[in-house]
């Protein structure tokens, strides 16, 4: 499961900007995880819950923001969001798309005190 590991290292981020922030806790954590980042949200928010406790996120509110797949068409030169995992443009059916966004995992905002 990494998620373990995932998890790791972002509350290793949240106490490295703590640290350079003067903060002595943080308080929300937002993150973005992309349909095609094969991570698995529930796992996340478990491991988060799981590790937060000794460190300076346990009193942290965990966010998980959901990316669908966008793409832009080759073909019709149009950007979409995919509803599915189905890769042709939803404009033209072309498969002569780019992936632009949903498969990363990032870090997108901390609440510190």
């Amino acid at each position: 499961m990494h998620e373990y590991s995932i998890v790791q290292s972002l509350i290793d981020s949240c106490e490295d900007q703590a640290k350079q922030n003067n903060a002595s806790k943080v308080t929300k954590v937002v993150v973005k995880i992309g349909v095609m980042s094969g991570v698995e949200p529930d796992l996340l928010q478990t491991a988060f819950d799981t590790f937060k406790e000794e460190t300076i996120c346990h009193e942290s509110e965990f966010i998980i923001n959901i990316q669908k797949v966008k793409v832009f068409c080759n073909n019709c030169q149009k950007e979409n969001e995919l509803e599915r995992l189905e890769y042709l443009c939803p404009e033209c059916q072309s498969d002569d798309l780019q992936i632009i966004d949903g498969e990363e995992m990032y870090l997108m905002q901390l609440e510190l005190e």
